[in-house]
C-alpha cells in the first residue's frame, strides 16, 4: 500500500469516526447548553417542555426563609392541570438526609453508637450478608459497607419489590462489592438496614422519630413517610417515556414533600437549625452530607444550598427517560437556575 493510498484510508477512518460521534451526540443537550441565559428564572422555567418535561416546580428560598415558586408544564397531563407549587413530590433519595439526621441525634442520645455493628444490633444478619460483624453503623450511613445496593438488581425498576423485608431478600447470602470500609458505593441497601435498626432501637417506625424530632420542630406540615399517608390529589403526577400510565400511586417507598417543606428543611440542616446543639452538627458533619438529589421512575429531585448567595434551590421534575437525557437536562436546567440568581444577586 502507498503512502498517498495509507493516507486516504486514514482521512476516511477520521471522517467515519467524526460522523459516527456527532451521530451519537446528545444533541436535546448540546442544543439546550448553548442557548443564551435568559433574564429571569421564570423564562428559563418555561422551556421546561422543550427539554421533555411534562411538569417542573422550582422553589427559590431566599434569606429570612422566604420562598418564591417557579412552575411550568402539568402536574397532571392527562386532565391538563397545571404544575402546582404545593403539590407533593416522591423525593426519593433526598430522603436520606432526614435519615442521616434522625441517626445523628439518637447517636448525641447515646441510644445508637456509630461504631457498633450490624451484626450486633441485627444478629439475625449473621452470615446473611459479609462481614456483618465488620460493617459499623457509621458505615452504613457513609456508604462504605460493601453491601450490595437493592435496586442495582437486574431488572429492578421493570417490577419493584413492596416491602423492606423483600428488597433486602434481594441482596442476602451475596458478596460483598467490596471489604467494609476500603470503598465506596452507594447503596440503598444501606438505608434500608438503617431504618430497621432505628425501627429496633426506638421500638416504632423511624419515621414518627422523624416526625416528632424533625418536621414538628421545624414545622413542616407538608412532608410525609408514604403514599399512604396522603391525598392523593395532592401528589405530582409522574411519567416515564415511552409508558402512558401516571406513576404516582406506585408505593416504592418513598418520603414525600412539597418544594417548600423542603426547601425549609434544607436551610434548616446548612445553617444547623434542625440540630438541637454543636454536638448534633459535628456529629453529622462527620458523617453525610448536606444537599442531594433524588431519581425513581416519574421523578427527579435536586435539593441543594448555595452558600455564596444565601440560597435554597430545590427542583422537581416528573418525566424520567431510559438512556438518562432527562437526568441531564434536569442538572442543566437546575444549573441555569443557578447562574440567573447568582447573577441577579451579583447585579
Amino acid at each position: 500500500m502507498t503512502k498517498k493510498q495509507t493516507t486516504l484510508l486514514v482521512r476516511i477512518a477520521l471522517f467515519v469516526s467524526t460522523v459516527t460521534s456527532l451521530y451519537f451526540v446528545p444533541w436535546p443537550i448540546v442544543t439546550a447548553w448553548i442557548v443564551p441565559l435568559p433574564n429571569t428564572v421564570q423564562e428559563q422555567v418555561d422551556k421546561a417542555t422543550a427539554y421533555g418535561f411534562d411538569g417542573i416546580v422550582i422553589c427559590v428560598n431566599s434569606e429570612g426563609n422566604q420562598s418564591e415558586f417557579f412552575t411550568s408544564g402539568y402536574k397532571n397531563r392527562e386532565t391538563k392541570i397545571p404544575a402546582d407549587p404545593n403539590a407533593l413530590f416522591k423525593i426519593a433519595s433526598v430522603g436520606k438526609l432526614f435519615n442521616a439526621v434522625a441517626v445523628t441525634k439518637l447517636v448525641a442520645d447515646q441510644r445508637l453508637s456509630l461504631d457498633k455493628t450490624l451484626g450486633e444490633y441485627l444478629p439475625e444478619l449473621k452470615g446473611r450478608i459479609a462481614y456483618a460483624d465488620e460493617i459499623t453503623l457509621r458505615m452504613l450511613v457513609m456508604h462504605s459497607s460493601g453491601i450490595p445496593n437493592y435496586t442495582d438488581t437486574y431488572m429492578y425498576w421493570v417490577a419493584p419489590k413492596k416491602t423492606p423485608d423483600e428488597n433486602l431478600a434481594l441482596v442476602l447470602d451475596k458478596p460483598a462489592n467490596f471489604k467494609p470500609g476500603e470503598g465506596y458505593e452507594y447503596s440503598n441497601t444501606n438505608y434500608l438496614l438503617l431504618g430497621r435498626i432505628m425501627n429496633q432501637v426506638l421500638g416504632h417506625d423511624s419515621f414518627q422519630y422523624i416526625q416528632e424530632e424533625i418536621l414538628d420542630r421545624l414545622s413542616l406540615e407538608h412532608t410525609f413517610g408514604s403514599i399512604h399517608d396522603v391525598n392523593l390529589d395532592d401528589v405530582m403526577s409522574g411519567y416515564y417515556v415511552g409508558y402512558e400510565e401516571d406513576l404516582k400511586t406506585d408505593d416504592i417507598g418513598s418520603m414525600l414533600a412539597t418544594a417548600g417543606d423542603l426547601s425549609k428543611f434544607i436551610r434548616a440542616l446548612n445553617d444547623g437549625s434542625v440540630f438541637r446543639n454543636k454536638n448534633e452538627q459535628g456529629i453529622y458533619s462527620e458523617i453525610y452530607q448536606y444537599d442531594h438529589t433524588g431519581l425513581i421512575p416519574g421523578y427527579q429531585t435536586i435539593a441543594k444550598y448555595h452558600k455564596d448567595i444565601d440560597v435554597v434551590v430545590i427542583q422537581f421534575t416528573n418525566t424520567v427517560d431510559f438512556d438518562g437525557y432527562n437526568w441531564s437536562l434536569s442538572e442543566l436546567m437546575y444549573n441555569r437556575v443557578v447562574k440567573i440568581l447568582r447573577k441577579a444577586k451579583n447585579q
